[in-house]
């Protein structure tokens, strides 16, 4: 199997658990009453499950490199940080399906702005028309499934 086919599967599995996770931890924060302190269980596990892979993998040195990188870069953290938190507050209230076709459609959006100018060290892939059509397509079918 070519590395096409993996990278694919990879990230099927995580487009898959997006949803779950949205579901899970709505549950959690309607459960315990604070869609914060969800969130904030939600991080620790995935800093415990990221820890353990880091240790199995690259190793506790390779956070030398950490107080040397651009400062911009930790947004990222920010920005799961705000997708958790949102989709934990909306989704019991707007319902998952809702919540995932609009992230879904955001997604869609920046994914294509970030290849179109190469942005965050990106490699830059133009959107063509033929590819643009395809995004358009993907927005409309979401749309449907949404209204179905």
């Amino acid at each position: 199997m070519g590395d096409g086919f993996r990278y694919g599967a990879v990230m099927l599995a995580a487009g898959i658990g997006i949803p779950v996770l949205a579901a899970l931890n709505a549950q959690l924060g309607s459960r315990i009453g604070s869609p914060v302190v969800a969130a904030v269980v939600l991080f620790c596990v995935a800093l415990t499950g990221a820890v353990v892979v880091m240790l199995a993998s690259a190793g506790p040195s390779a956070l030398a490199h950490v107080p040397t990188q651009p400062r911009h870069l930790f947004l990222a953290g920010l920005l799961v940080c705000f997708y958790v938190l949102s989709v934990t507050f909306v989704a019991p209230k707007f319902g998952v399906g809702n919540a995932v076709f609009f992230v879904l459609m955001g997604q869609m959006i920046s994914a294509a702005l970030i290849d179109q100018f190469g942005l965050f060290g990106a490699i830059a892939r133009p959107v063509t028309a033929l590819r643009g059509t395809g995004i358009g397509l993907m927005g409309i079918g979401l749309f449907l499934i949404q209204r179905g």
